[in-house]
């Protein structure tokens, strides 16, 4: 069958791709390529998909499903393989090749895993429920990461990210005082961290999918080492079109960042801080992107906290 990346895939690629990127044209190649390397058959193209990468569903040589996945290099898919590697299985996909050590395979970012149920996140559920299920989720993924290894810092991928905001706060004026105190909040968090964890990184409820062996297991880690509260921060914002939405919305966050504090033990002011850096983010890249609806949203709700 002829592979072609999603309308969501080409769009979101579009917006961060650097000058001269050709990872987009020479996918459905690629993809053919690592399909032929395994003896795999392709069932369909996971539609839409993510932001990030391709999602191929396949029956390997011998029938059993799995998933073959490829990303760009920006997106990291060396740091993802070393994550799922040291997480085994325990709260994430299973990596199926863990060994793998294919030169066609790391150059590409092709990673082949277990097959859950792509259509089915735990977003599909009520919220409380949603929540639960999705923060019992992450608690499994906050372990010691490897020694000597060489995943990116939460210190490391914020100050990139500060950078980018104080830019964008230059060119839209009206965000500068969020900006600052996002960045104030960033400064005084780094200062003192109370732990040290592998975290996923971008984790939300529609990273959360059903599977067989347990119920619910994360996908698409873009991996960081920090403290717990910068993982969980993301997870507050959850839905926030709905939040937007309500009139309660403001007292449904404080009310939600209260719950998932006491429940992963997490101290309420350091998830609210990182909450208000992340959410403040998301928006100025948001509006740099021309998506203004959504950064509007982020910004909106990052002006509660």
């Amino acid at each position: 069958m002829a592979i072609e990346a999603p309308r969501r895939l080409v769009r979101a690629l579009g917006e961060s791709a650097p000058a001269g990127d050709d990872w987009l044209a020479r996918l459905p190649r690629t993809a053919e390529r690592a399909v032929a390397r395994r003896g795999s058959t392709v069932e369909r193209v996971q539609v839409p998909g993510g932001r990030s990468s391709l999602v191929l569903l396949v029956r390997r040589a011998d029938g059993t499903p799995a998933v073959l996945k490829l990303a760009p290099p920006r997106a990291r898919p060396g740091s993802e393989r070393a994550a799922l590697a040291h997480w085994g299985g325990l709260g994430a996909v299973q990596l199926l090749e863990p060994d793998a050590a294919d030169p066609a395979d790391t150059e590409e970012g092709v990673l082949l895993l277990e097959r859950l149920h792509p259509d089915v996140s735990v977003r599909s559920l009520p919220e409380a429920k949603a929540l639960l299920e999705a923060a019992g989720t992450l608690r499994r993924l906050w372990v010691e990461p490897p020694s000597g290894h060489a995943f990116e810092t939460v210190a490391e991928r914020t100050g990139r990210q500060a950078t980018a905001m104080r830019a964008g706060a230059d060119s839209a004026p009206d965000t500068a005082p969020l900006v600052d105190a996002a960045l104030a909040a960033r400064e005084e968090l780094l200062s003192a961290p109370p732990d040290h964890r592998l975290l996923h990184g971008t984790f939300r409820q529609s990273k959360v999918l059903a599977g067989e062996r347990m119920p619910w297991l994360a996908v698409g880690p873009d991996p960081v080492v920090g403290e717990s509260a910068f993982d969980l921060a993301r997870l507050v914002r959850d839905r926030v079109e709905d939040l937007i939405a309500a009139p309660s919305g403001p007292a449904i966050t404080r009310r939600r960042i209260k719950r998932l504090a006491e429940s992963l033990e997490v101290d309420q002011d350091r998830l609210r801080g990182w909450t208000l850096f992340r959410a403040v983010e998301s928006g100025v890249r948001a509006l740099r992107v021309g998506r203004p609806k959504d950064g509007e949203l982020l910004l909106e709700f990052a002006g509660w906290l």
